[in-house]
């Protein structure tokens, strides 16, 4: 039996070399395909991460935000927060993540307070993607070791001004008087005031009136001349009769609204009054002062009376740089009454009864709007003004109802700024707001003023957790 050899014939030697090739080729396309994908799921899920610590970030903003407005006049180390080599620091859990937010550059008491918030957040990865690429990790600000993405926010914030508008109500306003005019000029700028002092020659055009009503005609200009910018709540309405002018300087009391000067962005929280003090007080008494007698003589400290109605021509004076006076009742002054600022002098007036009245002869007040402040509590839920002088300081009653009557020919009527809770204008009224009580008044908190991401550097040069 004879076996037969065959030679393999050099075509079948090239088929199997194809498909070798064939199948390394496929191999290596499968093999750059399954690191693409690997690669962009990675991309995928550290993105998620990356931004999941936004969230966790702004809850720590937040948290040092509302620390600053409740205890930034004061001390901040309470609440659970703890000082820590010039910082005030607190550590808090957001789920399975959590934050170290700090407050830097703070002084008590101070002024010009702007403290500074550093916020991290910090971010539990996948397995998967905490385990894998540590380079690139490590270049993002996340702890390798522990599998915690950490990212930082910086915030610069500064305080804002109590009295940055002049007339502003929570409710409606109502100028339905005759001859109603706002306006403003600066005191502590002698290129927009006369010796600190109002002067229709250097008038500016920032006698915004605002109100966070959102209702339909949440501010009646009727008639008047608005020489500034109107703001309502979101929704909010203004009725404008044929007469009534909004506008700038240059809209130069033309009838109607100069566009883009009534808006409905106005949102904004009111503090209530707060107790000035609790005991210590100096009770009100008489004396005479410069040969003049008088019926109540305030020097520096706090007095305090359960009411005080000044009327006929009762007299007070004020001679304390720093006076507080606090009203336990009711407040008015009728007749003849005045109450006379001396100069250099100043007072602060708190009223916690229900009723509070500017009459007679009114507050003279030579000195700048901040020389005389009337403080409503939140039990303070009426004030009026009918003084027949002119009135210069501010008036910050939230919960009281406005009302402005009478006035005069005189165009000095109001000088200063008010917050209340409606307003009701009466009459004739020139309200001149003082633009230096934005810069010089008090603080209705703070507010974030700008803000940056921190490098990784900054981010991992934190040593407290």
């Amino acid at each position: 039996m004879k076996i037969k050899y065959y030679k393999p014939s050099a075509v079948s030697g090239s088929a199997i070399l194809m498909v070798v090739v064939i199948t390394a080729l496929a191999a290596i396309v499968l093999a750059a395909y399954l690191g693409l994908v690997s690669r962009q799921n990675y991309s995928t899920v550290r993105s998620q991460a990356w931004n999941s610590t936004i969230p966790v970030i702004e809850a720590g903003i937040e948290d040092a935000m509302a620390h600053l407005n409740a205890h930034g006049s004061t001390n901040l180390n309470c609440d659970d927060w703890r000082p820590v080599g010039g910082l005030y620091v607190m550590r808090r859990d957001v789920g399975d993540n959590y934050y170290v937010v700090t407050i830097s550059n703070f002084v008590a008491g101070a002024s010009n307070n702007n403290p500074m918030i550093d916020s991290r957040g910090y971010v539990s990865m996948p397995v998967q993607i905490a385990s894998s690429h540590n380079t690139m990790l490590a270049a993002a600000g996340v702890s390798s070791g522990n599998g915690i993405m950490a990212r930082g926010i910086r915030v610069a914030t500064g305080k804002n001004a109590l009295f940055a508008k002049g007339l502003v109500a929570k409710g409606q306003i109502d100028m339905n008087g005759n001859n109603i005019a706002t306006d403003s000029f600066d005191s502590s700028d002698p290129n927009y005031s006369v010796g600190g002092k109002y002067s229709s020659a250097k008038r500016k055009d920032n006698g915004d009136v605002a109100t966070n009503s959102g209702l339909v005609n949440s501010v009646n200009v009727g008639n008047a001349d608005i020489l500034g910018h109107i703001s309502t709540g979101p929704g909010g309405s203004v009725s404008i009769g044929p007469n009534g002018s909004v506008g700038d300087l240059a809209w130069g009391g033309a009838n109607g609204v100069k566009p883009g000067w009534v808006k409905d962005d106005m949102n904004i929280i009111f503090p209530d009054v707060k107790v000035p003090f609790t005991g210590g007080a100096f009770s009100l008494s008489g004396g005479s002062v410069g040969g003049t007698s008088y019926d109540y003589v305030l020097g520096n400290g706090n007095y305090q009376a359960s009411s005080l109605s000044m009327g006929s021509k009762d007299k007070m004076i004020v001679t304390g740089t720093n006076t507080v006076l606090y009203v336990t009742g009711d407040f008015s002054m009728g007749g003849q009454s005045t109450i006379t600022i001396a100069a250099g002098a100043s007072l602060k007036l708190y009223v916690a009864g229900s009723s509070g009245s500017i009459g007679g002869n009114g507050v003279i007040n030579p000195g700048a709007a901040l020389n005389f402040i009337y403080y409503g509590l939140p039990s303070n839920t009426s004030l009026s003004f009918s003084g027949n002088a002119a009135f210069t300081g501010v008036i910050y009653a939230p919960n009281a109802t406005f009302t402005m009557n009478g006035g005069g020919s005189s165009t000095y009527d109001f000088v200063g700024a008010s917050i209340t809770k409606t307003v009701t204008m009466n009459g004739h009224f020139n309200f001149h707001y003082d633009e230096a009580l934005s810069k010089y008044g008090p603080a209705r908190g703070f507010v974030v003023t700008s803000w940056n991401e921190m490098s990784p550097q900054e981010v991992a040069g934190l040593a407290i957790e």
